[in-house]
């Protein structure tokens, strides 16, 4: 396996963490990047914050795609054989609420990530001022920041998770069933969920939920069993946050039934990726998705057989107050 693949693979919550020892990443920059963006929906204020970015190889983890597809799709975009995934998570301020939709990877996956509580604290925010965390799925790139060691990053948050993902994961009997090559995402799941669990900080939910004032979950259901998309509303407006609906843009978004190795259900995945993708396209509303390019804010439009993505263009008119 080369570097970059296991990277790859250890990025997504197929390695041990222990592997990293092995593994030498490369970053191309050498001073530090924004990790924050604000915009609103509607009325409401959110921020998407970067984890930071790693460089992984989409021929080596896409499926149902044909011979030459992924490289002619990167060629296409200017790209080589990798493509630098963004790991994202939004900040929701809710009233007097404080919503973070997933956590990033933590310490688990290599020293380009692990950025969340930097770019959190950017924005003039604390990780024990969070009062909600919306976890889309279990997977450790989305719930690894929950934990440092044996400390709550997060100790005044509760947790609102799907309870199909949250019996999956926790489930000693579906460990055993698992490949061997697979149990390393249950035992990641004990380490940083199951303590959150043991001292009543999860509110599990069912299905379609209301969460708090303007902001629900809508299953999702493919990429793993309780996989579940958030959805804003406010003033007329709609961002709808899709977690782990697709992980390779440039190739998933002209081609939707293309998957990926870390999808539970493939066939149930492929198939969620296109109604939402149809849905989006048709309403025109807002998406955030975690490892679309950060800041991952855009909408869709059908291009042909797939999609193209229309990224939120960036804006900076906030009016600074005037010097004394």
């Amino acid at each position: 396996m080369t570097g970059y693949l296991a990277a790859a693979f250890l990025a997504f919550g197929t390695l041990a963490p222990h592997a990293l020892a092995q593994i030498a990443p490369v970053s191309t920059m050498t001073k530090v990047q924004a990790g924050y963006y604000h915009f609103k929906v509607g009325n409401v204020n959110v921020t998407a914050l970067s984890d930071g970015t790693l460089a992984i190889p989409p021929g080596d983890l896409l499926t149902n795609v044909a011979p030459g597809q992924v490289a002619a799709r990167l060629a296409a975009t200017f790209q080589g054989t990798h493509v630098h995934a963004s790991v994202n998570a939004y900040l929701i301020e809710s009233g007097s609420r404080l919503v973070l939709v997933d956590t990033g990877s933590g310490e688990l996956y290599g020293p380009t990530l692990n950025k969340l509580v930097a770019s959190l604290q950017a924005v003039g925010y604390q990780p024990g001022q969070i009062t909600d965390i919306l976890i889309t799925h279990i997977h450790t790139d989305h719930t690894g920041g929950l934990m440092n060691g044996k400390r709550m990053v997060f100790p005044n948050a509760t947790l609102h998770v799907d309870a199909r993902e949250l019996d999956y994961w926790m489930s000693a009997t579906n460990r055993a069933k698992a490949p061997d090559n697979k149990r390393q995402h249950f035992d990641e799941a004990l380490m940083k969920v199951k303590p959150y669990v043991d001292a009543g900080k999860v509110k599990p939910f069912n299905g379609a939920t209301q969460l708090v004032p303007g902001l629900r979950s809508a299953p999702s259901y493919g990429h793993t069993p309780g996989h579940s998309f958030y959805v804003l509303e406010s003033g007329g407006e709609k961002l709808v946050f899709w977690g782990d609906l697709l992980h390779v843009a440039e190739v998933q978004m002209p081609d939707p039934a293309v998957t990926i190795v870390f999808d539970v259900d493939p066939v149930a995945a492929a198939a969620e990726r296109k109604r939402a993708f149809t849905e989006a396209a048709r309403e025109k509303y807002w998406v955030a998705g975690d490892h679309i390019a950060f800041p991952g804010v855009g909408r869709l439009r059908a291009d042909g057989d797939g999609y193209r993505w229309v990224p939120m263009p960036y804006m900076n008119d906030h009016v600074a107050p005037a010097a004394k």
